[in-house]
């Protein structure tokens, strides 16, 4: 299966890792230590990340750890905005994916990553579309088991999955027409004012900038195209959201920002 079946995770270009760690503990999310980022050789990259991993899909606080190795992908990203530039989808088949991009007019390398955690060594396939904005990427992993682990998976706020991955545009129609191709799913017309592709698990909603700030009232003005924000589903109603006064009121859930990034907690559970 190289299609799309799930959002993998929506990461944050920060500068100040510390600093970002606390806006989004501040929202109720436990975060994993901190990273150090391997390329294939084993080699320190310079980038590290912390996350906030959920049961499905998580959300990567990226920046640079080591001074000494600065990253000219994440300098750029920061010089546009500090926020969230990358969005991963997950596939079974990274090989095939690439093929399926290839015939599909997008060429990507395919690339191996992995990074050092307390109970070994994480590690990743990618497939990087790097010439597009937001940057996308299809991943597929090697050691999940090192990923979601339970111990990492309870929040204060009761996040549960990342539902929903939300993107601005200038034109809704092209950047569909873009992330249908890397997902190899159909692009579907949003009722918000845009387009939205539904993966088995989560769903990629790509609005206008006027629909989107209808949907998160008071986001923060960014470069388009952007990831605006994530919907983030709670698994006990949205009530330790509420408890804690984390965000605000809003149609269908609670609203956060963090670190340039509009969270909507929307209620599960029960």
């Amino acid at each position: 299966m190289n299609r799309a079946h799930a959002l993998d995770h929506a990461a944050i270009a920060v500068g100040d890792l510390a600093a970002a760690s606390a806006q989004w503990q501040g929202l109720g999310f436990a975060l994993t230590p901190v990273a150090i980022h391997t390329d294939g050789a084993g080699v320190p990259t310079g980038t590290g990340n912390r996350c906030a991993m959920l049961g499905q899909g998580y959300i990567e606080l990226i920046s640079v750890v080591d001074p000494a190795r600065p990253s000219r992908t994440l300098a750029g990203f920061i010089a546009r905005y500090e926020g969230a530039h990358i969005l991963s989808l997950t596939v079974n088949d990274t090989h095939q994916a690439q093929i399926r991009l290839a015939k599909a007019g997008i060429e990507a390398p395919l690339a191996a990553t992995s990074r050092q955690t307390d109970a070994g060594e994480a590690r990743f396939e990618r497939v990087p579309i790097v010439s597009g904005v937001p940057r996308l990427q299809l991943i597929h992993h090697l050691t999940p088991e090192l990923v979601w682990r339970a111990e990492d998976l309870e929040h204060p706020n009761r996040a549960a999955v990342l539902e929903e991955v939300l993107i601005s545009a200038q034109d809704p129609a092209e950047m569909g027409a873009l992330l249908c191709r890397v997902a190899g799913r159909p692009l579907r017309p949003d009722p918000a004012g845009g387009y939205v592709i539904s993966l088995p698990q989560g769903s990629i909603r790509i609005l206008s900038s006027d629909a989107m700030a209808r949907l998160l009232p008071d986001m923060p003005s960014l470069p388009l195209p952007c990831i605006a924000g994530v919907v983030v589903r709670t698994s006990d109603a949205n009530r330790a959201v509420t408890a804690h006064n984390i965000g605000r009121p809003v149609d269908g859930g609670r609203l956060a920002f963090a670190s340039g990034t509009a969270v909507l907690f929307r209620p599960g559970g029960g």
